[in-house]
């Protein structure tokens, strides 16, 4: 069965460590795209910071997603229909807020093209909103002012602290949330259920097709579940161990362009 959804992981995968799409990366996406290869961007970062490398690969030319918030939204980014949309429940805000005033983390959610601090700023929080091009604004009442629907808090802080944090708040809320560490100094807390995985089998469903159809290519802890997911999972050389040890196939690091070689060597092999 030939492959027909190649999806893509942001940083440290489809971008180079100056987090950048190289050249020959870019032009291998074009090429996936141009023989009608569904391209979808799956990444833990907030719908504004995924619109510009959307752009950079065309997604708005070809009909391309994003699946931003690690899975919370998917939007086809041509004509910015929302595919999927899960929010956290808003009476859990508060609970999630006095966990990062208890273990002194910070914690961020987003509004709009805003990221917005509840418990001090810090140099990871002031990394997730630069990265992501956004602005970075702390309030003074978290859990009052968070009163609009929301598909993520970040909690962030040292990682080896974090990885103690991660397990707390596994311990208190892993009935009815979904926790885990996307880089070594964020903790996602995210809805029940949701991440890349399940997410990207709403959108499959949504273009009739089978995850044996999907090729879902990542490095991080949060790009794991779509790895075993996807008909063929690939890690790139620069991947967690355990993301590796997780994966079909390993390609190229993401300076060495890993994934020209995974579209040239499985979609556009003929």
């Amino acid at each position: 069965m030939a492959y027909e959804v190649l999806v893509l992981d942001i940083d440290g995968t489809l971008t180079n460590s100056k987090k950048e799409v190289s050249e020959k990366t870019l032009e291998a996406v074009i090429a996936a795209q141009e023989e009608g290869i569904k391209v979808v961007i799956a990444s833990g970062r907030p719908t504004p910071g995924i619109t510009k490398v959307a752009k950079t690969i065309k997604l708005d030319q070809y009909g391309g997603y994003i699946l931003s918030f690690n899975g919370g939204k998917i939007i086809n980014f041509k004509t910015k229909q929302v595919i999927y949309n899960e929010t956290l429940p808003r009476e859990m805000i508060p609970s999630i807020y006095e966990e990062a005033v208890e273990h002194k983390v910070g914690i961020i959610t987003y509004e709009g093209d805003d990221a917005i601090a509840g418990n001090g700023i810090d140099k990871y929080n002031e990394l997730e909103a630069r990265i992501n091009g956004i602005n970075l604004r702390e309030v003074e009442d978290f859990p009052n002012y968070v009163r609009f629907p929301v598909n993520k808090c970040l909690l962030t802080g040292e990682p080896e602290h974090m990885a103690e944090v991660e397990v707390k708040l596994k311990e208190r809320f892993g009935n009815f949330l979904n926790i885990y560490r996307s880089e070594p100094f964020f903790v996602e807390v995210m809805p029940q259920n949701i991440d890349k995985a399940y997410s990207l089998g709403r959108l499959l469903k949504h273009l009739r097709l089978e995850r044996t159809q999907m090729i879902a290519c990542g490095d991080g802890f949060n790009d794991l579940s779509m790895i075993k997911y996807a008909g063929l999972g690939v890690a790139m050389e620069n991947a967690q161990k355990q993301v590796k040890e997780a994966a079909d196939y390993i390609t190229k690091s993401n300076d060495e362009d890993g994934i020209e070689k995974v579209i040239y060597k499985f979609m556009l092999n003929n």
